[in-house]
């Protein structure tokens, strides 16, 4: 009903957690470790840090301001900042929609260790299963690895977990022991999340702070390990010379830019229940801080662990260092199962870390999508489906109906192919449109002054200088410079964009980013071209928001296309 009050956090340490779920994900665990060493081991962390503070906190403080200042979510947001350009809060809900279909499909593979964790011995440590080849060995030696042989860690998550086919061309059915665990993992996220905040924020004190418990008693286990101390210094040993190349700073930005979340509408949606006096500066630095001190956490943890590997295989780090599915369902879990004492409660325990960070985010997908229904179409909901709940319960039956063909036999193509094409590729364009209606339409010192009104205190003039023009500058810079050009990477150009200065060159970087554009591929496998086609008509789907959200607008003047003025840019004064 109108003027009806909007739910609250009953605390704001559950906002906190909440944030801090919904940003400290896979890319935190399994990317940036793999990052790090990659883009020059100690040395990353100059450029990560730099791109932390002229690039990830200002723009997670614009957001979490947006959406405390307008207590809407993305649509209602940006539909409030700039109507002509609120199709870019409605293309973030269709990202994440999109996001939340193939999400659950890593919990159920998660769910499916977990249930088979606790046989003894491990079907992930031996060669005599049904699913296991004559190619399988238990052995750790490399060199066998190179000859034709695989590991049963390996065999049991492609051949009996995914039931791999050759391509997407042979999609096959969906599994019914991965169908069920899938239709439970919808169960758990409904159940988590269908009183919204009042719901989610007492679940969230599980399973936001459950996995840093995991983390540090791996970590001290890690560290007791042969090749322990290699595998660290693997990972921090400084490669001074890599801070010249482009790629390293286009790394540390899509970093920052992917592991908190931006353009996502989850900042807008969970800062939205905030009280409007609460203090966003204050909660900025602390999740930003958290989420960087957790990837150099996991980092330690993971690499402790990697240099084991090596150690056990009698090979350098670099040969077991991976990233990714391969190393959260093949190397972690052959490594664990071979570190006596309590190899099965680390088992366990190592997978409950992935599950709780997992559905963390997941709970927070969700609730984009949910209270973007809720804010605008309030009256019909109340009036047809009468509670929330059954709203919640609709869209979790839908997401879980579209995630079946993530779970056939040719499903991980779909899911690598929606991965790239849902979130990277339309990523770019949408946030490009998300930072220019906020910081150069709606304008920096504007919302400087909305963060005044609600706290008392402006922003200190570096946030809005960054707003302006420091932090797309410096990723403007970076992107042209790189020959490859990766869906992580085509997502940092997005941000180019905010002040008229930055405009032409921030459109040039995005045509740079098409032109470089490479097709997306598993392992090496390429995928068909009618595969490409349902890639691109994937992106389509939140692109086409955009205009769908400026014809929107200008309908809704008395005077249709022909009456547009400033109240269609921009209606704050």
């Amino acid at each position: 009903e109108p003027g009806e009050p909007r739910d609250q956090w009953a605390r704001k340490a559950e906002f906190l957690l909440a944030m801090v779920g919904y940003a400290v994900g896979l890319g935190n665990v399994w990317r940036f470790p793999y990052l790090c060493y990659k883009s020059g081991g100690g040395a990353f962390l100059i450029p990560y840090f730099i791109m932390l503070f002229v690039c990830g906190i200002p723009l997670l403080y614009m957001e979490l301001a947006v959406g405390q200042y307008t207590q809407q979510g993305p649509v209602g947001a940006l539909g409030k900042i700039c109507p002509l350009l609120k199709g870019a809060g409605l293309a973030t809900v269709m990202i994440t929609f999109l996001f939340s279909t193939y999400y659950n499909v890593i919990i159920t593979w998660a769910l499916y260790y977990l249930f088979n964790s606790f046989q003894d011995p491990l079907p992930w440590a031996r060669c005599d299963n049904s699913w296991n080849t004559e190619n399988c060995t238990t052995g750790l030696n490399r060199s066998l690895l190179h000859n034709g042989s695989t590991s049963p860690s390996n065999e049991f998550f492609y051949r009996n977990v995914l039931e791999i086919s050759s391509g997407i061309d042979d999609f096959g059915a969906p599994q019914w022991d991965l169908s069920l665990t899938l239709l439970l993992a919808w169960i758990i996220v409904y159940l988590c999340i269908f009183k919204g905040v009042k719901s989610t924020g007492k679940v969230v004190y599980f399973t936001a702070t459950f996995p840093y418990i995991v983390l540090i008693a791996l970590l001290i286990r890690g560290v007791t390990l042969d090749g322990a101390v290699d595998g660290i210094l693997f990972f921090i040993e400084p490669k001074w010379h890599l801070l010249g190349t482009a790629e390293v700073w286009i790394n540390a930005a899509a970093q920052n830019f992917g592991s908190i979340g931006i353009a996502f509408g989850g900042c807008i949606t969970l800062s939205s229940y905030n009280k409007f006096d609460n203090n966003v500066f204050k909660d900025t630095l602390l999740i930003a801080c958290i989420n960087s001190a957790t990837s150099l956490l996991a980092g330690f943890a993971i690499f402790s662990i990697m240099g084991y590997m090596a150690f056990l295989q009698n090979t350098t780090v670099e040969e077991v260092a991976t990233q990714g599915p391969g190393l959260a369902f093949v190397v972690y879990p052959q490594a664990i199962a071979t570190m006596p004492p309590l190899s099965d409660l680390f088992i366990v325990l190592t997978v409950a870390f992935g599950i709780s960070i997992f559905f963390s985010n997941q709970f927070c997908t969700v609730e984009v999508i949910i209270t973007t229904l809720y804010d605008h179409f309030h009256p019909l909901i109340r009036k047809y489906l009468k509670r929330k709940e059954v709203l919640v319960l609709i869209v979790c039956c839908m997401s879980y109906l579209l995630g079946l063909p993530n779970i056939t036999q040719g499903g991980i193509y779909f899911f690598q192919l929606i991965d790239f094409y849902a979130s990277a590729i339309s990523l770019m364009i949408i946030a490009f449109f998300e930072v220019v209606a906020i910081s150069w339409i709606y304008g920096a010192n504007r919302l400087a002054r909305n963060v005044e009104e609600m706290t008392g205190n402006k922003p200190w003039l570096y946030f809005i200088v960054c707003w302006y023009g420091l932090s797309p500058m410096l990723i403007g810079v970076s992107v042209p410079n790189t020959v490859t050009v990766d869906a992580e990477m085509l997502a940092v150009s997005a941000v180019s964009a905010v002040n008229t200065t930055n405009l032409k060159l921030s459109a040039g970087i995005m045509i740079f980013g098409f032109i470089q554009y490479t097709p997306v591929r598993y392992g090496s496998y390429y995928y068909p071209g009618w595969g490409q086609g349902i890639g691109w008509f994937i992106a389509s789907l939140s692109i086409i928001c955009l205009p769908i959200g400026a014809v929107h607008a200008l309908m809704k003047e008395k005077g249709g296309f022909v009456q547009v003025g400033k109240e269609d840019v921009c209606p704050f004064s």
